[in-house]
């Protein structure tokens, strides 16, 4: 059985390298140098330089400039590294007033992380208007929809009302826990307006067990407690494949078989010769696809990288943009053997922002980190998983289709 890797370098067995070391990647994927012929036969190296920037500077102009194929269904501007707001952005549920209210809150983070407290001031405002101006419709909505969303519209209400007595008064604490109120206040409501399940799985993955709504897993580990939310709306299998093994006891008492600092830290390769879960019934290994869902799309993507798809410039509906998303390994070789290994992207997203790095599109997101984010910088390659407990959510969990 492969041991723990952690000096960035491949292991012989294909199956339990994750992907490409960084080094590799960047070899991999880098661009191909422009060669220009000198045009005279006295050019000085600083002309040479000179031209090979222009033309590195047209070919980047022209790559933003390029049409992109699918449009993201993140707001745009910055990359989304919030969890809470990643999960709420990725709900398959459409009601406009209320989207559009979340988004003004969460748009606060950069006004306060540079202390611009009169903009801020402006946006709450703003954010207020809109929740006032929307929530007629959002309120008719719910009748219409049959959905019970008692007085979280009022805390909703409440919390912009604090956020703007926070900002006046310039207390960053106070603004963070009133927007944490009314954030979780508004995805509550959108969560009672998802409708069912959005999108039919493919009847080949019949056997594949899956998860048709949202589960918590706590993970109970040497260096304390962790929660992660995942997200079978838009991985159903993915996810339905770990919180099946989370209630086997799969997990249970295993190490971490990769630890990269800033990278990724790894699990699920289980002791034995075994490559992954193998199914007692069958005595076989289960594995599942590649799964990756794109926004105005009806169902997830199997077994196509964004590149098969011709989608370079697409952002998943579940991004890499976050510290602690949960992501499915698979070889190198092939993109439907992941069977029972995640890990977690510990990437710092302002340096590897989603869309843009050598993990979207080619591996499966299917959930992120919510709580224990301090326990999980702690975590080693000589700590253990004690126990993984589903906590929430598991009367989604289908044993098959």
């Amino acid at each position: 059985m492969l041991q723990a890797d952690c000096t960035g370098a491949r292991p012989t067995p294909a199956f339990v390298s994750l992907w490409q070391s960084p080094q590799q990647a960047r070899g991999a994927w880098a661009p191909e140098e422009h060669r220009m012929a000198a045009t005279t036969t006295d050019n000085t190296a600083w002309q040479r330089c000179c031209l090979q920037g222009l033309a590195l500077l047209l070919t980047t102009v022209l790559l933003l400039l390029a049409p992109t194929q699918v449009r993201a269904a993140l707001p745009t501007g910055n990359a989304v590294t919030d969890s809470g707001a990643l999960l709420r952005n990725a709900l398959p549920m459409e009601q406009e007033e209320l989207r559009v209210v979340q988004h003004a809150l969460e748009g606060s983070s950069d006004d306060l992380r540079a202390k611009r407290w009169s903009p801020l001031q402006k946006k709450v405002r703003r954010a207020r208007r809109q929740l006032a101006k929307g929530s007629g419709a959002i309120a008719a909505a719910a009748v219409a929809r049959d959905v019970t969303i008692d007085n979280r519209l009022d805390r909703v209400a409440d919390g912009i009302i604090a956020m703007e007595a926070a900002a006046r008064e310039q207390d960053r604490d106070d603004f963070i826990a009133a927007r944490r109120q009314a954030l979780a206040a508004i995805g509550e409501i959108e969560a009672a307006f998802v409708d069912g399940f959005p999108f039919d799985i493919p009847e080949e993955y019949a056997a594949l067990p899956r998860l048709l709504g949202r589960a918590q897993v706590k993970l109970h580990t040497t260096r304390g407690d962790l929660v992660a939310e995942v997200d079978g709306y838009n991985a159903p299998l993915t996810a339905g494949a770990y919180v099946d093994l989370v209630r086997r006891g799969f997990y249970d008492g295993l190490g971490f078989n990769r630890a990269e600092a800033f990278y990724v830290l790894q699990t699920g390769d289980p002791e034995g010769d075994a490559e992954g879960f193998v199914d007692p019934q069958t005595r076989q290994l289960r594995t599942v696809p590649l799964e990756i869902r794109v926004p105005q799309e009806p169902q997830p993507f199997y077994n196509l990288t964004f590149e098969d798809l011709g989608l370079y410039k697409a952002e998943p509906v579940l991004p890499f943009s976050a510290r602690g998303t949960l992501g499915w390994a698979h070889s190198n070789t092939a993109l439907d053997d992941g069977s029972s290994q995640f890990f977690f992207f510990l990437a710092e997203p302002e340096l590897t922002p989603a869309g843009l790095n050598l993990i979207d599109g080619r591996f499966a997101a299917f959930g992120y980190v919510v709580d224990g984010m301090d326990v999980l910088d702690t975590l080693t390659a000589d700590d253990l998983i004690l126990e993984a407990s589903v906590i929430r959510g598991e009367q989604y969990f289908r044993q098959h289709g």
